[in-house]
């Protein structure tokens, strides 16, 4: 249908040090994912209004500040298992938690606190991401074990006014989330039905006449995600091993190639001019970077009041 998208290249910009790999250690999240063991599975990344980088680690509860030079420096390590995350305003850090619901993280002294474990009465079914809107209001997606076997998965809002909204529902795997730039429109990633959803937003946020906007191929599903000034969707694809880049109209304009041939699950914008696309390789442990041609949306956490 399309031509083939022109290949941006990526190089490594960190990875994690033998001292954090956890080798020997293990969690129930390491033991249900049956297959092999893992040293690590860093997840979330985001950068703070000072241009910080920070990253999650799901396997073993733990959040990283990540250097401009590489480095990284454990920031906390909690009993959860850390999916998303992003910068509030007041410089915590929000974590979608897939154990203990919506957290927040001082990352000067690494306190974690609970915002909300629970949605009326009944316990989340394992969060995944979010981000939030120019408002303050953060949403975030409940994935749990959900699928084409379990539509189950959930879209809340949870409002600063602290109103918390299921938005979607039946969602078969609801994972990432990003904004198109004057917020009419959410882009949610559904990971096992392998596609992009359209989520046209009303004036009040809510959501109206959902629609598929990109179907994906090979295994996987889309993952993280995030939008440029243009309105370009950036995707994570880790069983494509690469990050794909779309217009605003869902045609493929670029493949962004992991150098270590891994999976990259997550993404964030950074750098002095916001073009520096920051991705998470969680199979090796990896931090990669890619320049893009236009540069990232500034987020919520990223803009001084």
């Amino acid at each position: 249908m399309y031509s083939p998208p022109s290949l941006i290249q990526t190089s490594i910009f960190a990875s994690l040090p033998e001292s954090y790999r956890l080798v020997t250690e293990t969690s129930a999240w390491v033991a249900s994912r049956q297959h092999r063991h893992v040293d690590s599975f860093i997840e979330g990344p985001t950068v703070n209004q000072e241009g910080h980088l920070y990253c999650t680690d799901i396997a073993f509860g733990r959040i990283f500040r990540v250097d401009t030079d590489g480095s990284f420096h454990l920031i906390s390590r909690y009993d959860g298992e850390p999916n998303g995350m992003k910068i509030h305003r007041d410089g915590r850090a929000y974590i979608t938690d897939h154990k203990r619901g919506l957290l927040s993280v001082d990352l000067a002294t690494g306190a974690i606190t609970t915002i909300m474990d629970r949605a009326w009465g009944e316990q989340f079914r394992g969060l995944n991401d979010l981000i939030f809107a120019l408002n303050g209001d953060v949403y975030f997606t409940d994935q749990g074990q959900s699928g084409l076997q379990d539509p189950s998965g959930r879209l809340f809002r949870l409002r600063t006014s602290g109103i918390l909204e299921c938005l979607l529902d039946r969602i078969p795997s609801p994972n990432g989330l990003a904004f198109n730039p004057d917020e009419s429109v959410l882009y949610l990633n559904v990971t096992r039905a392998n596609a992009i959803w359209r989520v046209p937003l009303d004036k009040n946020g809510h959501a109206s006449k959902v629609g598929v906007f990109i179907n994906m191929s090979g295994g996987g599903g889309p993952d993280g995600i995030a939008v440029d000034q243009k309105g370009n969707l950036v995707v994570a694809s880790p069983g494509t091993g690469s990050v794909w880049m779309f217009s605003a109209r869902g045609v493929p304009l670029y493949q962004i190639v992991t150098c270590t041939e891994g999976r990259p699950t997550n993404i964030a914008f950074g750098g002095t001019d916001n073009r520096t696309l920051f991705i998470t390789d969680s199979q090796t442990g990896t931090i990669l970077t890619a320049v893009l041609p236009e540069p990232g949306l500034r987020l919520y956490g990223q803009i001084q009041e």
